[in-house]
């Protein structure tokens, strides 16, 4: 009786491993959404400064990038916090701090975010010396194919099984090691991933077609924090701080406003479009 008891256990789990296989690989695009019925909550979004302290990033004719970042992190928390009721916002930094990225990482993964937003300004070869076509414009990074390992053992560590409301039911007995165990960690992987490029694709959309800015697109890049973070992710370089033109936009409160609302805007277009509203 035991033995059946445990057999019968086994076919349940495996067939529920099983759905959720098939349920998360039956991505056809960026733009598929989770089933209206799913568990997952879209509460907490991380919101990370570039840069801070002794680490200045890119420089301007009168200003650097981590005054900036921080600028327009404070506001995008500001407007979330007040603007999406449900949803909460946690900052990697909050002050002239220097975090080591592996850190920022963490602060996300700690508080079991649903999206990471890394801010950023570009900047071109030339720096900021005076010369006619300056590039501009924005672009959007998410982590590249050859950091997915990388991502995964901070999907096995801060998986956000635990964001579902029955995850203690559901994988009371995770193994990293049982291969049924596996094929839901590289089926959350994917999943992330194409939630990415989705949230860098509306991102991309607002910027271009509502902003009229120039914009590079949504490309791949091996960038660590993006890497190392547990949930969809997208690095937004929001211009180029060498461009005299650029500079005073990002440096300005209607620059710093427009680029929050379009982030905003973006955020609301991704919850619908996962199901997560």
């Amino acid at each position: 009786m035991r033995f059946t008891k445990r057999l019968l256990s086994a076919i349940i789990l495996n067939i529920g491993v099983l759905s959720l296989f098939l349920a998360l690989c039956s991505f056809q695009s960026a733009k598929d959404t989770i089933p209206a019925t799913s568990t997952f909550r879209f509460k907490t979004v991380i919101i990370d400064a570039g840069h801070g302290g002794k680490d200045p990033g890119a420089r301007g004719s009168y200003s650097v990038e981590k005054n900036v970042t921080l600028a327009i992190a404070k506001k995008l928390k500001l407007a979330i916090d007040t603007g999406i009721k449900g949803l909460t916002t946690v900052m990697t930094r909050t002050d002239d701090t220097f975090i080591p990225l592996n850190q920022r990482s963490n602060i996300g993964n700690q508080a079991h975010g649903n999206l990471f937003i890394s801010i950023h300004c570009n900047s071109s070869p030339e720096g900021t010396a005076a010369i006619a076509h300056k590039r501009k414009g924005v672009l959007l990074l998410v982590y590249g194919f050859h950091r997915l390992k990388e991502q995964e053992e901070a999907v096995r560590e801060n998986s956000s099984i635990f964001q579902e409301k029955d995850y203690k039911q559901n994988y009371e007995a995770y193994d990293q090691t049982d291969p049924a165990n596996a094929i839901i960690l590289n089926a959350y992987i994917q999943k992330y991933r194409k939630q990415s490029i989705l949230f860098g694709d509306l991102l991309n959309a607002e910027f271009t077609d509502h902003d009229g800015r120039a914009s590079e697109g949504v490309k791949e890049q091996g960038v660590l924090v993006l890497a190392h973070s547990a949930m969809p992710a997208v690095l937004i370089e929001t211009g180029f701080v060498n461009n005299p033109e650029e500079e005073d936009y990002l440096n300005s409160n209607d620059g710093q406003n427009e680029i929050v609302q379009t982030i905003i805007t973006a955020i609301n277009n991704y919850r619908k479009a996962i199901g997560a509203l």
